[in-house]
């Protein structure tokens, strides 16, 4: 090799060690060599990874000729040693542009480094803040990580990880054999416990497991789950015993436990959701997601739910209310002789209270408001938010429940009764259609309100009988349906993560880690139960009733973009349903094998599952050939030695957490590919981390690319310079047409045993009757709930995600095939029939050798006369409450992606 002599290959001349920026002195290792100078040979249009290989070794030989030994302390490299050493090979070498490009790329490192440490206010970073990205740091330090009285950051993400990892394995300490008995009853001195309360600050930092210490917040857990162990009769030994053996380090096995679950998390291979990351191991130690209350028909009762709602607010949840219980307004109260002010005057109230309490101290509470359709006030809610500023903490849905859903696709022309919940009677009847009208009118109109289907949420539930009737209340982004005074604890698992790349350069799905990460994840969640410091005893006591929680995925976008599948594909759409039914499966059968050393919920035995239901609708409803797994085995092993949990997956909202873990959000389509970020000091482009390595992988990448791009939407959708195949696969939200929307939703749902979080995007000149269509076809898809989003349908100009010589689209986006075949092939209810037919008549079915949008183009300056430059739109142009940028639509909230606040708990 040009300018390198052999050298001897003996053990004096290894590099072992390297001396990195902080001064900490780590094991060496060629490999991240060979990915930079990588890096610098894809920038320069030479992706030849065996190049950047044996220069990398042609680096570590000269460095050991300049004197660099292993033997010799004092010659122990340091990382700016090494890159100096790459541009001198590089130079040698003949590759002065990859040179260039190495220097350039030194530079935008350091510059990176330099804003880590602004934003973590640190002299030094470690390797967790080297391993995020900036924006990802932006919103842990604007949103999780612990600050003092004057507002200093005082933890990095590091020790974030750490104090979650440490109180979600306290469970897992109190449930060893030393400690826990399942079968026999052993009475302990609770009150012993309980005066170590008073102790927590002397325990400050005093106890550890393994190298791992527990603040005076883990010890207060760690009290709380002892005595919950001990008054259920399960603890062997006394809690003075549990702190000797402790203390003693005979539990320092569970450091590995720890370790774990914070591998998990900063891997990104899972989040919790943002209650958990908030407050694990803090004072307020509040860390579910997802609330809901009842709203009786009472003065004391209405006021003790809203303070009930104001103290979950406070702790950093969300709140549900179903508001049907509620006379309608006129109706006479006996007790005063009064007249009823109705139920959207108490919901006043309760946006009142998420005024002015802050979720957690950091942001405004959420609440989702919902009426039945059968409730006299029914019409007046439902057109409650097409004003601008009502209601404007609260999403609003209307509750379908079979009668209705019956009498509106029976084609009998029935009327349907609008009933007094107090007395039963009958006020008036109506026409559904016309109320189905009306529900599509207002959310063509404004986006709301969303639909619940009670009937298809019910149609499984397996706790019916146990809690005395059907769910009749969701959280506010309508993903988890509760019963009142329910919470539940959510995570999601990054999809994108778990790709591995094979011999031919190509990635593959790693199906076997993604069942350890599904099991893991699900223990976490469940241990969540036992150590969460909840703002009601009543939420408590029907929390562990039941121990619902919600495992989630995000990435699907991301995923489908490395692997090369178009999202609304009939392979994506296959993809979609072996994952979705893998998720629920393990995390289902991982729950069978808690309860068989734990014990199942404590309703177990009052519930269906004694029978053998269960709630995913995909077991019943997809022929038994085309299941992946044995379920029928499953559901033997559950009535055999029960389930820990009553339902085990959700797909909620992730839009902060998928910035935390740079992936795409939850089940959604991007939003965007490239678009424009505007500051004070000029304006820059931010494009998917995956779609800007294909550019560069095909010679593309380049300002004025990225400019047309952002012109034309963020959607490569119809630009003749990027080849078909790309635009197939790096498809946006906007490009996708709504009935594959539905379907990619209807995928998961079949194996979720909750509900899903997604927003149902659809173009701006769709009609009123587009949207009924949508509702329709929902339903019978299976759906439990839905939330249409028609571009243009909030009231003000957002985010700028287009330049100023914007692209005005004039094409429609398709049908897939897929979804073409499925609805003509699957949907049995005439009426439901006719009116799709309609849809697939005018949009003929998109074909994946074509490009999915057609395109005519004019230059533009005007947002006014371009009626989807208000996509994306937030509710009244509402800005961030945190740095006052627009918000965007997805999942069904509002979400910031410049600091990742969002009105959604749990993402």
């Amino acid at each position: 090799m040009a300018g390198i002599t052999e050298v001897n290959n003996s053990k004096e001349n290894v590099i072992l060690r390297i001396k990195k920026r902080d001064g900490r002195v780590v094991s060496f290792g060629q490999p991240k060599i060979s990915n930079a100078i990588y890096k610098a040979l894809v920038a320069t249009g030479r992706a030849d990874y065996s190049m950047a290989d044996r220069l990398a070794g042609d680096v570590v030989r000269k460095m050991i000729q300049h004197g660099y030994r292993s033997t010799d302390s004092t010659a122990i490299p340091s990382v700016e040693d090494v890159q100096d050493m790459v541009e001198s090979i590089l130079i040698e070498e003949g590759f002065s542009e990859t040179a260039k490009a190495y220097i350039l790329y030194r530079h935008e490192r350091r510059k990176i480094r330099d804003e880590k440490m602004k934003i973590l206010n640190k002299r030094d970073l470690d390797d967790v803040d080297k391993a995020f990205d900036i924006n990802s740091l932006r919103v842990l330090a604007a949103r999780y990580l612990l600050r003092d009285n004057t507002g200093k950051i005082i933890e990095g993400p590091r020790q974030m990880f750490e104090r979650v990892a440490i109180l979600v394995a306290i469970p897992d300490i109190l449930h060893d054999s030393i400690f826990f008995d399942l079968s026999d009853n052993h009475p302990q001195d609770i009150s012993e416990a309980a005066l170590y309360y008073s102790k927590t600050e002397d325990f400050h930092l005093k106890l550890k497991i393994g190298e791992y210490m527990l603040n005076k917040y883990h010890f207060e857990s760690l009290i709380r789950a002892y005595i919950y162990l001990a008054e259920q009769g399960h603890m062997r030994l006394g809690f003075r015993q549990l702190l000797r053996l402790v203390a003693e380090g005979k539990l320092s096995v569970y450091e590995q436990k720890i370790r774990e679950y914070y591998d998990l998390m900063i891997s990104r291979d899972f989040l919790p959701n943002t209650p958990t990351l908030m407050n694990a191991g803090t004072r307020l130690g509040q860390l579910s997601a997802c609330f809901v209350l009842e709203m009786p028909d009472d003065m004391y009762g209405i006021m003790k739910s809203s303070t009930e709602a104001a103290m979950i607010f406070k702790s950093g949840g969300g709140v549900g209310i179903n508001y049907s219980d509620l006379r309608p307004e006129g109706d006479i109260v006996a007790s005063t002789s009064g007249v009823a002010s109705g139920p959207t005057s108490f919901m006043r109230i309760i946006d009142t209270v998420t005024d002015v309490v802050k979720q957690g101290g950091k942001r405004r509470g959420a609440n989702m408001g919902i009426l039945e359709a059968w409730h006299p006030d029914i019409e007046k809610f439902v057109t409650a938010k097409t004003k601008p500023g009502v209601f404007e903490n609260f999403n609003v849905s209307v509750g379908i429940l079979a009668d209705f859903w019956d009498s509106l696709v029976g084609g009998n022309n029935a009327k349907y009764a609008l009933r007094n919940p107090k007395s039963g009677e009958i006020i008036k009847q109506i026409d559904p259609h016309q109320l189905m009208d009306l529900i599509a009118f207002s959310a063509w109109k404004s986006a709301e309100p969303g639909i619940i289907f009670f009937d298809n949420i019910n149609k499984y539930n397996p706790c019916i009988t146990a809690k005395g009737g059907p769910l009749r209340a969701t959280n506010p982004c309508g993903e988890q349906s509760l019963y009142p005074y329910e919470s539940c604890n959510l995570g999601s698992i990054n999809l994108a993560n778990f790709v591995k790349r094979k011999a031919d350069g190509m990635y593959e799905f790693d199906w076997q880690r993604y069942e350890q990460a599904v099991r893991l994840s699900s223990r976490f969640l469940d241990n969540i139960i036992d150590t969460n410091k909840y703002p009601v005893r009543e939420i408590e006591d029907n929390t562990r009733l039941t121990r619902r929680i919600g495992l989630g995925i995000m990435g699907i976008a991301d995923l489908l973009f490395l692997l090369g599948i178009p999202y609304n594909s009939k392979e994506g759409y296959d993809l979609m349903n072996k994952l979705a039914e893998a998720i629920s499966y393990y995390s289902m059968e991982e729950s069978v094998a808690i309860a068989k050393s734990r014990g199942s919920f404590p309703l177990f035995g009052e519930t269906e599952y004694v029978d053998g239901k269960i709630p995913i609708a995909g077991y019943y409803d997809i022929p038994k050939e085309l299941h992946s797994y044995d379920w029928k085995s499953l559901i033997m092993k559950i009535q055999k030695h029960g389930i820990r949990n009553s339902w085990t997956t959700t797909i909620a909202p992730t839009g902060t957490l998928s910035m935390i873990a740079d992936t795409s959000n939850g089940i959604e389509p991007i939003f965007a590919v490239v678009f424009e970020k505007r500051v004070t000091v000029g304006r820059f482009f931010y494009t998917n981390r995956i779609f800007e390595n294909i550019l560069k992988l095909n010679k593309l990448y380049d300002d004025d690319i990225l400019t047309r791009i952002s012109n034309n939407y963020g959607s490569i959708s119809g630009l003749d310079d990027i080849p078909t195949s790309i635009q197939n696969i790096f498809v946006t939200a906007i490009d996708i047409h709504w009935t594959d929307h539905l379907m990619a939703q209807a995928i998961w749902q079949k194996w979720i045993s909750n509900a899903i979080a997604k927003t149902i995007n659809m173009p701006g000149d769709v009609t009123v009757d587009d949207v009924k269509r949508a509702y329709l076809l929902s339903h019978e898809l299976g759906l439990k709930g839905v939330t249409v989003y028609r571009d243009g349908s909030r009231h003000e100009q957002v985010l700028h995600i287009t330049g100023e010589n914007r692209i005005e689209k004039r094409g429609v986006t398709k049908p897939s095939k897929f979804v073409r075949e499925y609805v003509s092939s699957s949907m049995m209810v005439p009426y439901v029939s006719q009116q799709l037919e309609t849809v697939f008549r005018e949009s003929p079915a998109q074909e994946f050798a074509d490009t999915n949008v057609e395109f005519e183009t004019r230059s533009t300056t005007s947002h006014e006369s371009d009626p989807t430059s208000r996509l994306f739109d937030s509710p009244s142009g509402e800005t961030c409450p945190c740095c006052n940028s627009r918000l965007i639509i997805t999942e069904g909230c509002s979400m910031c992606i410049d600091c990742g606040f969002s009105n959604c708990a749990s993402g």
